[in-house]
C-alpha cells in the first residue's frame, strides 16, 4: 500500500524540488547533470500545479465517460468475409518457399 501513499503525496505537492528529480533519475538508472535537474524539476513541478488546478475543479455532478466525444462512432467499414489470395500468387515474390509456406531461416540458435 505504499506505492498508493506515495502517489497520493505527490499529487498533493506544491512543487518538485531538484533531490526529487534525482532520486526518480536514480531509480531509473539515468545520469542526469545539474542543468537537467533544474530544468526537470521546474518542468515536472509546472505539470502536478496543472493537476492540482485540475483537481480544484468541481465534478460532482458530472457523470463519467470512457471518451470525451460522447457521440463518436466507429467509422470502419463492416467486416465481410472474402476470398483470401491464392497461396501461389502470395508466394511468387517471396525468396523461398516451402511447399504452400513461406520458409525462413531459424531464428533458435542449435536447431
Amino acid at each position: 500500500m505504499k506505492k498508493g501513499r506515495d502517489c497520493a503525496n505527490l499529487y498533493r505537492m506544491k512543487e518538485i524540488d531538484k533531490k526529487t528529480v534525482q532520486r526518480v533519475a536514480h531509480l531509473a538508472r539515468l545520469e542526469l547533470g545539474e542543468s537537467e535537474l533544474e530544468l526537470y524539476s521546474r518542468q515536472l513541478a509546472s505539470i502536478l500545479a496543472y493537476i492540482n488546478k485540475l483537481n480544484e475543479v468541481d465534478t460532482k455532478s458530472t457523470q463519467p465517460t470512457s471518451h470525451p466525444l460522447a457521440t463518436l462512432k466507429n467509422v470502419f467499414r463492416k467486416d465481410t468475409p472474402k476470398e483470401s489470395i491464392p497461396a501461389e500468387d502470395a508466394l511468387r515474390n517471396a525468396p523461398a518457399a516451402e511447399g504452400a509456406f513461406f520458409a525462413v531461416p531459424p531464428v533458435i540458435e542449435g536447431k
